[in-house]
């Protein structure tokens, strides 16, 4: 079962199996490389902007670069454990002017052009230098053998008297192999480790840019906030004009033709009171689903704990609860956690085929930390109009954050964090329970 880890570790673990190693080094060798093509293309095109010719020239080079450097991100995170955000800035309109006008005022730009040049250099030495240690052990460990089934005459070749030794010469080679070795054992990762730290430090937001980020996501998030709110009030209104408001009309009309047909007519007074009474039934029932989407009783009565056991009672599978929060979390993060693990359990009702599935929810380090994860095919993605997505905006409208681990396969992990300070959980218990 997937865990919330809510520190990141001081070393993140490499993503594949430790004999990798040099081969991954040897590949960004290679590809640090071949970015310097990318880098003097740039600095070419970047004077030519005054005679016109630099800006298709830009146009072409800088994407390319971003690609480049969005590839060697996607690397550090997926490969290395290192996760490099994108800080790009979005054009305020559309348009390639528009476009390349941020493009050169974006200092991400220039600060992915100097990685390239950077990471030829130094980059280059420390991931060669990891795949240099290892194939060398590898070659001492191994020389021995190499000399006893190589065959007469190809040492004589130029440059052969230098690889020139018999097979017991050769096993003094044995100890230099196991030292460089445990060079490499001790050093490897941590050289390619530096690398990714050092791309990091270039093709990473600035605290200014992670700041700019930040109040930009807020910005949108607030304004789909607004707009959320808006359509919910829209919906609430048509739902009560075409349902609750229309039975009630009804209802009044079948009250005031009883009251003059009690006396002409009682068995049609009778009839029109009964018609009455199902109008009011349909009309109370409307009101109570219409209030359940708002605000549902149970969350209200049960708290949060209560009110995603009885999610979990209602699944056609078995759904696992863990509970760990000191108190009630405030209504509005409550409500929140509530239809966002209401979603993630329908999503695995729906599309998942689960047989099983378990709801985690605890508080640490001043947020609601919520897990949703289930058995089913896995295949899950946050796409625009999709019950993730919407899960992604609830989240957004108070700073919280969604993350999906859905490998085709299975299974599907849903991790949701909501800011919650401790202070403003209430002590006070539920009044009823699950």
């Amino acid at each position: 079962m997937t865990t919330i880890q809510t520190t990141a570790p001081a070393v993140p673990p490499m993503r594949f199996p430790r004999l990798a190693q040099p081969f991954v080094a040897l590949g960004l060798a290679i590809l640090a490389e071949l970015g310097i093509a990318f880098f003097v293309l740039n600095v070419v095109a970047v004077p030519l902007i005054a005679v016109w010719v630099g800006i298709p020239m830009l146009l072409v080079f800088v994407p390319c670069t971003r690609w480049f450097a969005n590839g060697h991100r996607m690397i550090m995170s997926s490969v290395l454990g290192v996760r490099i955000p994108k800080p790009y800035r979005k054009p305020p309109m559309p348009g390639v002017l528009m476009w390349l006008r941020t493009t050169l005022a974006d200092p991400a730009t220039w600060r992915d052009i100097a990685w390239l040049l950077v990471n030829a250099v130094i980059g280059f030495t420390l991931n060669l230098l990891s795949a240099v240690l290892f194939l060398a052990s590898l070659f001492y460990l191994i020389y021995p053998f190499l000399v006893w089934v190589t065959p007469d005459g190809v040492f004589d070749q130029p440059f052969g008297g230098l690889f020139k030794l018999n097979v017991a010469t050769a096993f003094l080679m044995v100890p230099l192999g196991l030292f460089a070795f445990l060079i490499w054992s001790a050093s490897g990762e941590r050289l390619l480790k530096a690398n990714a730290y050092l791309a990091k430090s270039l093709l990473g937001p600035t605290e200014s840019a992670q700041l700019a980020i930040r109040v930009r996501e807020l910005a949108e998030s607030r304004a789909e906030t607004v707009d959320t709110q808006a359509a919910e009030l829209r919906r609430i209104e048509r739902d009560l004009h075409d349902g609750a408001q229309a039975r009630l009309a009804a209802l009044s009309m079948n009250l005031g033709m009883a009251e003059e047909m009690v006396t002409r007519d009682p068995a049609q007074a009778a009839a029109l009171l009964t018609e009455a009474r199902e109008s009011a039934s349909t009309a109370l029932s409307e009101l109570r689903d219409l209030v359940r989407g708002i605000h549902p009783p149970v969350l209200a009565d049960r708290g949060l704990e209560g009110a995603v056991k009885a999610l979990a009672m209602s699944c056609p599978f078995k759904v696992d609860v863990t509970f760990d929060v000191p108190g009630r979390p405030p209504a509005p993060v409550e409500s929140a956690a509530y239809f966002a693990v209401a979603e993630a359990l329908a999503n695995a009702v729906k599309y998942a085929a689960a047989t099983n599935a378990w709801v985690q929810i605890t508080h640490e380090q001043e947020k609601l930390h919520i897990l949703v994860g289930d058995d089913g095919v896995g295949g899950a993605e946050v796409k625009p109009g999709g019950g993730l997505y919407g899960i992604e905006r609830r989240l957004a409208a108070f700073d919280g954050t969604l993350t999906v681990v859905s490998p085709t396969g299975g299974p599907t992990t849903v991790i949701m964090e909501l800011p919650c300070e401790s202070s403003s959980l209430k002590t006070t218990p539920s009044s009823g329970t699950a």
